[in-house]
């Protein structure tokens, strides 16, 4: 469906599309008109079978994500800039756990002073903490790199950031082509995890380790992030052929000759 349309609203629809079970969201400047989007979606019933919770920081609302993801939810949040620093510890958390969870990072800089618009130093901040970055060059692959993300995380057991600049694709509206339920749904099966939190069968996970343990968890994370690099230029293949259009890839080259 073709429409004129704020980014930020796209991107909430895209995710919506996705089925998302679990949205964890707490307001922060360029990502808050995604998960407002979000929220009138589950009011209007435009998005069933989701729980939207309101917390009370950017700490709280991955936390809360981390939990949902490990009792087998598909799991959703987004930040930006200060907030994705705040949750910092989560954000290890999440990776070291092997949980899917797809967060938008409306990418802004990191103050002082106070800068509200886009930069990339947040994402920088925690390239290495064992995420997957996706970055958007227009809305309509941040509508696109959405559904591949949740799609390339759940496959990997690997959480995956969509990497949205600030301001000039979040707020920008234009003519974009949003995709209909059931073509989503043929490219996004439901989420089934290998495992999850259940009372009636406890595991414990997150237990503290030995140094030996602790460096096989890290090279789990490389290698699932090797991974990833030929699963992005599969799924993106897979993706131009049920949609119709590319998705951008694994990276789209700019004056290289």
């Amino acid at each position: 469906m073709l429409a004129q349309i704020e980014g930020s609203k796209a991107m909430a629809k895209a995710i919506a599309l996705c089925r998302p079970q679990v949205v964890c969201a707490y307001p922060i400047t360029p990502q808050t008109h995604i998960v407002e989007g979000l929220g009138e979606l589950v009011r209007t019933h435009d998005l069933q079978n989701c729980e939207f919770i309101n917390v009370e920081s950017e700490f709280a609302a991955l936390s809360v994500a981390i939990g949902a993801s490990a009792g087998g939810a598909r799991a959703y949040t987004a930040t930006a800039s200060q907030g994705l620093l705040f949750m910092a510890e989560a954000v290890y958390n999440a990776a070291g756990l092997g949980l899917p969870i797809v967060m938008t990072l409306g990418n802004r800089a990191i103050g002082a002073p106070i800068n509200i618009w886009n930069d990339h130093s947040d994402a920088m901040a925690l390239r290495e903490s064992g995420w997957l970055q996706l970055f958007a060059e227009t809305n309509q692959e941040a509508i696109d790199l959405h559904i591949i993300a949740f799609r390339l995380a759940e496959e990997l057991s690997v959480p995956c950031m969509v990497c949205v600049d600030g301001f000039i694709l979040t707020h920008a509206v234009e003519r974009l082509d949003i995709p209909d339920q059931a073509t989503v749904d043929a490219y996004l099966p439901p989420y089934e995890p290998e495992q999850v939190l259940d009372p009636a069968d406890p595991i414990s996970i997150g237990a503290m380790v030995g140094p030996d343990a602790f460096t096989e968890v890290r090279y789990l994370q490389y290698f699932k992030q090797h991974s990833a690099l030929k699963l992005i230029e599969d799924l993106s293949a897979e993706f131009r052929k049920l949609f119709g259009r590319e998705s951008g890839g694994l990276l789209r080259p700019y004056r290289c000759d």
